[in-house]
């Protein structure tokens, strides 16, 4: 009996490393053509809260740990950044998961909006304190960022949950 949970735990695992993958791919490759006033969404937040959601916070915390390595690769944004928010983010969503939110969409809608929000203000403040560019068009796009976003938020859903539809409760 544990040895079959270690062994969904490890077909999960897998499925979200390469849905992590496939997405980043996806947001490197594609998103870049799709851009809505200049924006462009952010979609590993998204992935990274999602594992944390319906897996909890270890899951979480890895998949975060992953998602902000490669979107510190991707931007050209201060080293570390998003592999420090990301993952604290998937930590402490995969938490709150473990103990108080249900695991379904709209926790998950919540938290993605929640965390993204956090990733496009944090990405202000170099823009903010060094370059001296106004609050209100800097917070302005970080909320447009935020909805644009969130609006794959639905479509990412099924594939971040799917692991869980396949494998039985044990």
């Amino acid at each position: 009996m544990k040895k079959r949970k270690t062994q969904l735990i490890i077909i999960a695992s897998i499925f979200h490393a390469l849905l992590l993958v496939t997405v980043y791919v996806f947001q490197g490759a594609i998103l870049p053509y799709l851009r809505l006033n200049g924006l462009v969404p952010l979609l590993l937040p998204i992935v990274s809260t999602g594992v944390a959601i319906t897996q909890g916070r270890v899951a979480g915390g890895v998949s975060g740990l992953v998602a902000g390595i490669l979107c510190d690769i991707s931007f050209n944004e201060p080293v570390g950044m998003f592999m420090i928010i990301l993952t604290l983010a998937g930590l402490l969503v995969g938490f709150l998961a473990d103990l108080v939110l249900t695991r379904g969409f709209v926790s998950y809608f919540c938290c993605c909006a929640a965390v993204l929000s956090f990733a496009a203000i944090a990405q202000l403040f170099p823009l903010l304190l060094f370059v001296g560019i106004p609050p209100g068009p800097l917070f302005s796009t970080a909320l447009w960022q935020t909805l644009y976003s969130l609006a794959f938020a639905f479509p990412i859903w099924f594939f971040v949950r799917s692991p869980n539809l396949m494998m039985p409760e044990i």
